[in-house]
């Protein structure tokens, strides 16, 4: 044997894969010693045997014409391509090969097997991984669905004594009392602010964090928001000595202008909170990815070893977590959820004893300025509250609620005609066609909503009757409801000056000037 021949038989023999020679009638010829180590066989108890030993016995019948077929074609190829292929070994154990055929001559086949129970497993574990994920995934959406409805539920329950004991304070301070009365009357009006502001911070965390809201970006001009927040924040910044300037601008964004809202309030609150003289001021800037928000204040800032801990819920500036505190240090915790939320950061600069400064940088808009309609509310006419009158449907569940919000409506003057649910708002329709206003909860008994007892009545009397919707519900979905000039919506807890307020807009302002409708 010459050294070539040498080399070609030690190639053979060594091969990593178990190597055998068999002939026309499936006898096994030649086997390296690798089949040994894959099969359990030493080579002289299947030298000389067919091959079909090293199949299980239930595949063996069909061998004999897999071996006809390469007996008609010879050449070299995968056997059974795309089939799992199974080997027997000595112990009678079975294990997924893979088997790859080349003719020689006089009818002899060489065939290279190998073991691939590791890669088999190492798929399976993939694929069951993959089903692992694709589970926990929808074990995920449903969690946050449940979730979901969980806190519109919560939202609704929870909001609904804070509702009824609002309404109950709003009566009870336009009636005659002595003056330490009123006194008592403010220590409670203070009291259920602060209820009502915990209880909308903490609903606010556990939406953004369950998943329950999710981001409905359109192209706006920044002014209208600004001059909202003007308008909201400048009595507080006054009440403090404290200048709100809030800068013109004709920039425009692509965002969600809800969340963009609630961010900067929380931002503005926040920094009035903190500044005792001076001003805070609210800016936009042009920058190339588009616009660049700056809340600065002259506050108290925030000292360096801070900084990190300020968007931790309840942290609060020179606060120890123990002591009495004004707030709660959820504000900021919202902030960084919203921004996370639109893909937004915040970039906080701040000086101790000088203030301190937030910005954010939004996308500039999709559209141009021209595409959008004009805003109704920009025109500023507003008209004198005349004295209150009108004939109001209300519709709530809540026994409670319903007896608060009747009594204060009474007193101010308007006859009230309740109902608790869709079928008694309809007779109570038909009862009084004269109905100047609906106010309806949104979430009722039976899945019935507030959207049903409106229309339904509407449609009853056969006039767009204008309406309020009462909810505690705060998620995306109430952002879907119809445009309508007409509806207003009021979250819970509403107080008293706020509801007569939206009532008297409805009640005395023509069509022509009523704003647009403010959904979340």
């Amino acid at each position: 044997m010459t050294i070539h021949q040498q080399l070609l038989a030690d190639l053979v023999e060594f091969a990593p894969d178990a190597m055998l020679i068999v002939d026309a009638s499936g006898r096994i010829l030649y086997a390296n010693q690798r089949v040994t180590h894959v099969f359990g066989y030493e080579r002289d108890e299947i030298v000389d045997r067919s091959v079909d030993m090293l199949l299980p016995e239930r595949l063996r019948p069909k061998h004999a014409h897999h071996r006809r077929n390469f007996a008609e074609d010879p050449r070299t190829r995968p056997m059974g391509a795309g089939l799992d292929l199974l080997g027997r070994r000595a112990d009678g154990s079975e294990f997924p090969v893979e088997i790859s055929l080349s003719p020689l001559r006089d009818g002899l086949a060489a065939a290279a097997i190998r073991d691939v129970s590791d890669r088999k497993r190492v798929e399976q574990e993939l694929i069951n991984a993959r089903e692992a994920a694709d589970q926990a995934r929808e074990e995920a959406d449903r969690a946050n669905l449940s979730k979901s409805r969980f806190l519109a539920t919560a939202s609704h329950d929870l909001r609904q004594p804070l509702q009824a004991l609002a309404m109950l304070h709003g009566t009870l301070c336009r009636v005659d009392m002595h003056p330490n009365g009123r006194e008592v009357l403010a220590q409670q009006g203070h009291a259920i602010d602060s209820m009502k502001r915990l209880l909308s911070a903490l609903l606010d965390i556990s939406k953004l964090e369950s998943g329950a809201i999710s981001p409905q970006p359109t192209d706006f001009p920044i002014h209208q928001l600004f001059e909202l927040l003007s308008a909201e924040f400048s009595p507080a910044a006054r009440s403090k000595g404290l200048t709100l300037v809030v800068e013109p601008t004709q920039l425009c964004t692509h965002t969600d202008q809800s969340l963009l809202e609630q961010l900067l309030r929380n931002l503005i609150s926040n920094a009035i909170k903190y500044t005792r003289a001076g001003a805070v001021t609210l800016r936009a800037t042009p920058i190339a990815s588009g616009v660049r928000i700056e809340i600065c204040d002259t506050g108290v800032g925030i000292p360096t070893d801070q900084l990190a801990y300020i968007f931790d819920e309840f942290f609060q500036v020179g606060v120890a977590r123990n002591t009495t505190r004004e707030g709660y240090g959820l504000g900021l915790a919202i902030v960084q959820r919203i921004a996370k939320l639109l893909g937004l950061r915040i970039h906080v600069q701040s000086e101790p004893g000088k203030g301190s400064a937030f910005t954010l940088e939004l996308p500039r808009a999709e559209t141009s300025k021209s595409d959008w309609p004009m805003d109704a509310s920009a025109s500023g006419n507003h008209l004198a509250r005349p004295a209150q009158s009108g004939k109001i449907l209300v519709t709530e569940d809540e026994p409670s609620v319903l007896l608060a919000t009747r009594l204060l409506l009474e007193l101010e003057g308007y006859q009230v005609i309740s109902a608790s649910n869709r079928e008694e708002a309809l007779q109570r329709g038909c009862e009084h066609p004269d109905i100047d206003l609906l106010i309806s909860d949104y979430h009722l008994q039976e899945d019935q909503t507030g959207l049903n007892v409106i229309s339904g009545v509407r449609q009853q009397l056969a006039r767009n009757i204008p309406a309020i919707l009462v909810t505690g519900d705060t998620s995306s979905a109430m952002r879907k409801l119809p445009g309508d000039r007409q509806l207003r919506l009021a979250s819970k807890p509403i107080d008293a000056e706020e509801l007569l307020t939206l009532m008297d807009e409805l009640l005395h302002t023509p069509d022509a000037l009523r704003p647009a409708e403010r959904l979340p």
